[in-house]
Formats: C-alpha cells, sequence, structure tokens
C-alpha cells in the first residue's frame, strides 16, 4: 500500500483530506461486494469503469468504502466541475429541498427556472435576445435543439462529424459517431442525419480553412443547404477524443450556416462553464452560435441540461411543444444558482488556465522523450494524451487501457476517450490543488513508463 503526504484541503466536499491514500488493493473488500450485487441487480449494459463504491468525495479526491482515497482526474466525465458537493451547491439544494421538490414547470412555474435561464441568456456567447429550456440530460438538450432547429427552419437534415458524441437515445445515437459501445445492436437510427469529416489536425494535417472546405463541399453535394436544418458540432469534442478543430474551422463552418439560413449548434455539454479557460468553448475563436446545448458541469452533479437559443429560432415551436415532467426541476435549478455563482466569482475560468498550464508542461515534457505519445492537445481543464505505435502512428488502444489500470491500482482515477479508444482525456475538478493534479499525472505518466 501507498500513501503521500497530505495536501491542504481545498473548497468542496466534506473536509476531506486532500491525499492519495491506498489502505488496501483496489477494489477492496467492500467495494467487491457492492460489486457482486451490482453484478445481481444491474444489467450488464450499465457498466462502471472505475470499480470502486464511493461513499465520499470533494476537492480533487474520491473515497471508497474500504478507505481508499483516490485522485480524481475525471469528474465523473466533467459534471463535478465546481467539485463534488461544493458547500454553496450542498446549502442551495439543502433549502430547496425543504421548501418543495417538484410542481413541473409546465403546470405551475417557479423563479429558479427562470433564473438559471436568465443567467445562461446572460452568460452564453453573443448579446443579441435570447431563451433558454430547460431538460434533464445532454442527450434530452441535444434532441430538443434538433427540433427546434427543424421546427424554425421547415427542414429536415442534420449535419454532425466525424468522432461526435451527442447521447445514447435513439436520435442522438444517430448523432453519435462511435459504434462500440454506443450503437452496435440498437438500429435502426432515427433518419436524415448526415456525417462529414472533422478538422482533426494531428491526423489530417489540413489547415481549418482546408478542412472547412472539405467539410462544407460534401454537405453541398449530399445533403444540399436547402434541406439542412442544422449544423450540429462540439467545439471541441469531448468522446471523440477532445479533437480540438484547427483555427479557423469553427467560425468557416458557422459562417457557412450563416449564409444559408441553416441553425449552427454548438454541443457545449462536455466544454461548457469554464472547463476549457473561457466560459464556453465558442468563445476561444468569438465563434456565437445559433443555439448552445449545455449540461454536465452546469448545476454541480444533480441533473439539469438547457437549450439556450436566438428567440427568433427557440420561440419557433407551438405552446406545448417543448418540455418535459422533470425538465428544470428546482432542486437542480437550486444547484445550477450555485454552481454558475462559483464560474462566475470564484475566478474559475482562470483556475482551467492554471490547470492547462500544469497539464501541458508536464505531457508536453513527456511526448519529447517517449513516442508512444503521438499528441497532446485541448483547452483548460480539458486535456488529452493520444497513444500510438511509434513506428506506425497507428493507434494503440491496448497500452492505453494498460496505463489507465496501473493509474487506478495506485489510487488515480483517468479516462480513456477516442474513436479508437486510444486517447487518455484528463478533466480534473477546477477544485483540486496543484500539487496533487501533479501527483496525479505522476502517476498515470508512470504507469505509461512501465506499460
Amino acid at each position: 500500500m501507498s500513501t503521500t503526504a497530505v495536501h491542504p484541503t481545498t473548497t468542496g466536499g466534506p473536509g476531506l483530506a486532500q491525499e492519495r491514500r491506498l489502505v488496501t488493493t483496489v477494489p477492496g473488500p467492500r467495494s467487491t461486494e457492492l460489486l457482486a450485487r451490482k453484478a445481481a441487480a444491474v444489467p450488464t449494459g450499465v457498466g462502471v469503469a472505475v470499480p470502486i463504491a464511493v461513499v465520499a468525495a470533494g476537492g480533487g479526491v474520491v473515497v471508497d468504502a474500504d478507505g481508499n482515497s483516490l485522485i480524481d482526474l475525471g469528474s465523473g466525465i466533467a459534471v463535478t466541475t465546481v467539485g463534488n458537493a461544493h458547500p454553496g451547491v450542498v446549502a442551495a439544494v439543502t433549502a430547496q429541498a425543504a421548501a418543495f421538490t417538484h410542481t413541473c414547470f409546465t403546470i405551475a412555474a417557479y423563479d429558479g427556472y427562470v433564473e438559471v435561464a436568465e443567467a445562461l441568456n446572460r452568460l452564453t456567447p453573443g448579446d443579441h435576445d435570447k431563451r433558454t429550456a430547460l431538460f434533464n440530460s445532454g442527450a434530452e438538450a441535444v434532441e430538443n435543439a434538433v427540433k427546434i432547429a427543424r421546427s424554425h427552419t421547415g427542414r429536415q437534415a442534420v449535419v454532425v462529424f466525424d468522432h461526435a458524441y451527442h447521447g445514447r437515445t435513439n436520435l442522438t445515437l444517430a448523432l453519435t459517431a462511435k459504434n462500440q459501445p454506443y450503437k452496435s445492436g440498437f438500429g435502426p437510427f432515427a433518419p436524415e442525419v448526415y456525417r462529414v469529416p472533422m478538422s482533426y489536425p494531428y491526423r489530417d494535417g489540413l489547415s481549418g480553412t482546408e478542412a472547412a472546405k472539405r467539410a462544407i463541399t460534401q454537405i453541398e453535394k449530399q445533403v444540399g443547404a436547402e434541406n439542412t436544418a442544422a449544423v450540429l458540432i462540439e467545439p471541441i469534442q469531448g468522446e471523440g477524443g477532445f479533437v480540438v478543430p484547427a483555427e479557423g474551422f469553427l467560425p468557416a463552418i458557422a459562417a457557412w450556416a450563416g449564409a444559408n439560413d441553416v441553425v449552427f449548434i454548438a454541443d457545449e455539454i462536455q466544454t461548457g462553464f469554464a472547463r476549457t479557460g473561457a466560459m464556453f468553448a465558442s468563445d476561444h475563436e468569438g465563434v456565437v452560435p445559433d443555439v448552445v446545448t449545455t449540461a454536465k458541469g452546469i448545476a454541480g452533479g444533480l441533473p439539469l441540461s438547457a437549450v439556450t437559443g436566438r428567440a427568433e429560432i427557440m420561440d419557433s415551436p407551438q405552446v406545448g411543444g417543448i418540455g418535459g415532467t422533470y425538465g428544470g426541476n428546482p432542486i437542480a435549478c437550486a444547484a445550477a444558482l450555485a454552481a454558475i455563482d462559483a464560474f462566475e466569482h470564484d475566478d474559475l475560468v482562470e483556475r482551467a488556465r492554471r490547470i492547462e498550464r500544469i497539464l501541458l508542461d508536464t505531457l508536453r515534457a513527456a511526448q519529447a522523450d517517449d513516442p508512444r505519445i503521438g499528441d497532446v492537445r485541448g483547452r483548460g481543464a480539458m486535456i488529452a494524451m493520444e497513444l500510438v505505435d511509434p513506428v506506425t502512428g497507428d493507434p494503440d488502444p491496448g497500452l492505453t487501457g494498460r496505463v489507465v489500470r496501473y493509474a487506478f491500482e495506485h489510487g488515480v482515477i483517468a479516462l480513456t476517450a477516442g474513436t479508437y479508444g486510444n486517447v487518455l482525456r484528463f478533466l480534473p475538478p477546477l477544485a483540486i490543488d496543484d500539487a496533487l493534479l501533479t501527483e496525479g499525472l505522476g502517476v498515470v505518466l508512470e504507469g505509461l513508463a512501465q506499460a
């Protein structure tokens, strides 16, 4: 077993010691017991990437039932951006739960929903007149964004990109690119979805202008602008491998959409809310989407998502055409308002930039000495390391899996991504301290050295 020095406790969590601590092998006996119960009660299709039984989390650590404390480099896939059990979120949730837990906003309205909508109208890119509708999950937000775009344009076709991930419902699986494990065996999928090449500088070698021209040419030849309701894109791809398009690609696609009355939808579900060192990833190149979808980091761990867009687009569907029983649940709205307050007033955008410097400096130094690290890329606290065969440059998912396993066994939660499963993605909570982050990276790189 190994234990490191305790770092100062950071904001978030129930006063947990900010340390990597292993008192058993992982998974330990209590976690193993829970996993056995899970196998007997939960379908096999619901996987568990990190086989532990969590009892507490906060700052930059996750603590399991056996007393092990693991460094968190995943944030529940970019959800606990403000830190797990953030005190402001906990207080807001507690107060709202004591007042009322549900009315269904489309039956009886309440202030929290409207306040969240007002905040998103203010914070998302652009100073035009906006409207926001609230939902429960990222996939639900994407589905509604497509519905709204189709209603506004009277067209049906939706254009998406290689390596994209937009959800697991029937429509969003059609939008998602990756077959395993997401799409295999679940078709047929929704029609009128068309896929074009993404800008992937490490693999295509194209400038942003060249990549945009390639994509636009394919849209015009195979779909037709006159048939296209929306172009849907992640400004930085998430599950696809943290692919950052070449400079100029996003503005060119957005400009084409605007010139052809096509709704430009930015899926900021993983990139939103300070994650990339800006409030939204679209801000890095000054792109102003017609519609933005958000979720994940929006509410400090509670289920909430949103569609925010130009008023004339959002107002297109008929009354009653947009909504849902739990959409904008009052407790989730209270959590979102507390999280948004932290994003705006706790200097979390700058914190993400600081994390970026640590991640990029450390990983690029390792890349200089290890040809298996094909690429290091990303923005803010959303950084990736793509692992490849050093001779051919082919993706090496086996190596990636061994590194993740080593990290877990040594007390660090790290996640994979990418169409080929060969990308290590780093999504630490912004509440993590520098020393803990550096230690976690060291364990990952130690695993790479031994893999």
